[in-house]
């Protein structure tokens, strides 16, 4: 997906091209997971709110597109973490290594509720015909709730961790973007995160209000991170631009003494 000449080294500007290049690829990622996470809940829409669906009408092809943008919001979350990590990386490698994993971890969670759902529409048209009804419900329910708990545990724990604190902590410590923006992160990953471990333990549905409210935070901040990206790059702060008249002048003076040899 990216050449090789393409990725940053240690020795590149945080100002360079192909640095500012990359930011952008990763707003990009970033504007397309919400995007498509969001069109993909909305086209889930029969299959997650009819118990009926498996032996009902129907709307597979809706479902199917659904499970085709959740593949590329998989894709998208997996870029951000490729597109970013080689910037990361230089403000603690140990917590880049650590956001890729999440993001990995994530994806991987959230193709398991896609093959739920898929699992559903392939019952209801292979077996509806021949099976008891009852038992059909049964088991499209019992795939629905798959896909019910991936959907907490991939974009709520996993994103409130990985997007939320740990891309937010790394912002801010970096300076990237504005801190003001990278504290949301920092606050709204373990608002989310909380609000998920009150979600499985029965304090509310995920699809509440409190819910809402607590993971508004991080959606702001996955939002706002994405469009900043593309718009501007990442922030080039004051210490960069004397680094790098720092090493101008090292340069231009040695050149004079490189010439006399």
């Amino acid at each position: 997906m990216f050449e090789p000449h393409a990725q940053p080294t240690t020795e590149m500007a945080i100002d360079d091209p192909r640095v500012r290049r990359l930011a952008r690829i990763a707003g990009a990622f970033f504007v397309m997971t919400f995007i498509s996470s969001i069109a993909a809940l909305v086209l889930y829409g029969p299959v997650l709110d009819d118990a009926g669906y498996i032996v009902g009408g129907g709307a597979d092809t809706r479902i199917s597109v659904g499970a085709f943008l959740e593949v590329i919001l998989v894709i998208s979350n997996v870029g951000t973490a490729v597109a970013l990590f080689p910037i990361l990386r230089r403000h603690g490698e140990g917590l880049a290594l650590g956001y890729v994993a999440t993001r990995i971890l994530e994806s991987t969670v959230i193709v398991v509720g896609i093959v739920s759902l898929l699992s559903v529409v392939t019952l209801r048209q292979d077996v509806a015909g021949s099976a008891d009804p009852g038992s059909l419900v049964l088991a499209g329910q019992s795939l629905v709730a798959v896909h019910d708990w991936t959907f907490l545990f991939g974009p709520a724990f996993c994103a409130g961790f990985g997007n939320g604190l740990v891309l937010g902590y790394l912002m801010y410590r970096s300076g990237l973007v504005p801190r003001r923006m990278a504290l949301l992160g920092i606050i709204g990953g373990p608002l989310a995160f909380a609000s998920a471990t009150a979600v499985l333990f029965g304090l509310y549905e995920q699809t509440s209000g409190p819910s809402f409210v607590a993971t508004l935070p991080e959606m702001v901040w996955e939002a706002s991170l994405g469009i900043y990206l593309i718009a501007k790059g990442f922030k080039v702060s004051p210490d960069t631009h004397k680094e790098r008249r720092h090493t101008r002048l090292i340069e231009s003076s040695a050149a004079p003494a490189a010439a006399a040899r």
